[in-house]
C-alpha cells in the first residue's frame, strides 16, 4: 500500500521541489513544505524528517535523508532521496537533476496508463459477451421444454421442467460472476496513478 502511495504522489513533490528550489528556496525550506503540503504519505515522511530536525536530536539532514531512503517501497522514491542525499553531501545540481527525474517519471506514467489501457482493451467486449450471449443461450434452454413439447417430445425425453430451470437460474448466476470478476481483474490492473 505504501508502494501505491508512494508512486501516486511522486511526480507532484519532484515538480513541486523543482518549482520551489528554482525560485530560489532552500532544500530545507522546500522540504518543510513538502512535509505542510497534501502528498500524502510523502508528505508525512518530510513532516517527521523536519521535525527530528528542529528537535535537534538527528544526525543532520544527510543521515535523515538516508534513513528515510530504507524506509521508502518505490524505486522512483528511493531514487529521488538519493538524489537529495547526494546534493547534501556533494553540493550537486539539483535543480537540473529534479527536471530529468520529473521528465522521466512522466514518461514511466505515461506507459504505464498505456499499457493499462492496451490490456482493458478487450474487456469491453469480454464483458458484452459475457452480458448477452450467455443470457440469450440460457433463455433458449429455458424455452426447450416448450418447443419440444407435442410430435417432437414423443422422440426425445426431456428432463423436468423444474431442472430446466434450476440450471438456467444457475447459469444467469455464473453469468454475473464471471462478468464481476472481468471488472475485478480489470480493477486489480489500474496502476493507480
Amino acid at each position: 500500500m505504501r508502494k501505491l502511495e508512494e508512486k501516486r504522489e511522486l511526480l507532484y513533490v519532484i515538480r513541486t521541489l523543482d518549482v520551489l528550489m528554482s525560485s530560489g528556496v532552500g532544500l530545507e525550506a522546500a522540504l518543510h513544505t513538502i512535509g505542510k503540503g497534501g502528498y500524502g504519505i510523502i508528505s508525512e515522511d518530510f513532516s517527521s524528517l523536519m521535525k527530528r530536525l528542529r528537535k535537534g536530536n538527528s544526525g543532520g539532514l544527510d543521515k535523515e535523508l538516508k534513513s528515510l531512503t530504507k524506509k521508502a517501497e518505490s524505486a522512483g522514491y528511493k531514487r529521488l532521496l538519493n538524489t537529495l542525499y547526494t546534493n547534501v553531501t556533494q553540493n550537486t545540481d539539483l535543480v537540473e537533476t529534479l527536471k530529468k527525474q520529473g521528465t522521466r517519471m512522466e514518461e514511466e506514467r505515461s506507459e504505464e496508463v498505456e499499457k493499462y489501457i492496451q490490456e482493458l482493451g478487450g474487456v469491453p467486449e469480454t464483458l458484452l459477451s459475457i452480458g448477452m450471449i450467455g443470457p440469450i443461450i440460457l433463455s433458449i434452454v429455458g424455452l426447450v421444454p416448450q418447443l419440444m413439447s407435442g410430435d417432437l417430445g414423443s422422440f426425445m425425453s426431456l428432463p423436468d421442467p423444474a431442472v430446466i430451470s434450476t440450471v438456467v437460474n444457475i447459469g444467469l448466476i455464473l453469468t454475473l460472476v464471471g462478468m464481476a470478476l472481468v471488472g475485478l481483474k480489470a480493477h486489480t490492473k489500474d496502476p493507480g496513478l
